[in-house]
This record gives structure tokens, C-alpha cells and sequence, in this order.
């Protein structure tokens, strides 16, 4: 179980890393509940697919440093890692992009069922973010 756990884990930063949005969404439950950081939860694959290409416009992102985390039954996991990005295009309420990079510390939180992940939760420093940008 939780080498199976790990693996999808791997497999959606795996993803997330070669810009795979397609492959992120194969680790995904249909119902999944995706819990942004100082965002709305967004539940199901579409809304993910949705919030997904909002994030390729404004963002590029690659994760480093990271490590997995897994519960002894495989139903809950957690990642720690560095975000290495670049801020593309302006994003609503946030300071104005002119290809900014910024490296920010952030970690996320899984549930997991029968291989595939129901809950996503993300968390960063926003105010880290916003003065590594601002400069």
C-alpha cells in the first residue's frame, strides 16, 4: 500500500514537473478535492484541468528538493520541496509580471484511495512569494 501511495505521489510530481497536465489528471480521483493555498476549493478533475492551465499562463514552475512521505496504510501522504519558478503573466490581485523568478520553500498534503488521489492541499509563504517578486 504504500509504495503504491508513493509512486502515484511521484508519478503527479513526475508530472507536474514536465508540464504534463494530462498525466497530473491520470493521478487524480474524478471527484478530487483540490485545496489551493489562500484560494477555493475546487473539486473534480475539470476544475484541476481548469486551474492547471491558469497556472501554465502565469507560471513556470520546477520542483526541487523533494521528499515523499507516506502513512503505513497509504491513504495519506505528504511532499516537502522547493518551488524554482518564473512569474509569466500578471495574475488577478498580484504584483505585475516581467519575468520574475523566485524560489520558495512550500509542501503538500494527499488523501488517497485505490491508487489514485481524492484531496490535494497546497501551502507556501504568499507574502515570501509577493516580496521575491515585488523586487
Amino acid at each position: 500500500m504504500t509504495q503504491t501511495a508513493r509512486d502515484t505521489i511521484q508519478r503527479y510530481f513526475d508530472a507536474f514537473n514536465a508540464g504534463d497536465t494530462g498525466g497530473m489528471l491520470a493521478c487524480l480521483a474524478p471527484d478530487v478535492a483540490h485545496h489551493v493555498n489562500e484560494g477555493h476549493v475546487r473539486e473534480g478533475r475539470e476544475k484541476f484541468a481548469q486551474f492547471c492551465a491558469h497556472m501554465s499562463r502565469c507560471y513556470r514552475e520546477n520542483l526541487t528538493d523533494m521528499v515523499i512521505f507516506v502513512n503505513d496504510s497509504g491513504t495519506r501522504a505528504a511532499a516537502e520541496y522547493i518551488v524554482n519558478g518564473t512569474y509569466l503573466e500578471t495574475d488577478d490581485g498580484l504584483p505585475e509580471a516581467h519575468g520574475q523568478t523566485y524560489r520558495l520553500p512550500a509542501g503538500s498534503f494527499f488523501s488517497l484511495q485505490d491508487g489514485q488521489i481524492t484531496r490535494v492541499v497546497t501551502y507556501y509563504n504568499l507574502a515570501d512569494w509577493i516580496g521575491q517578486v515585488s523586487k
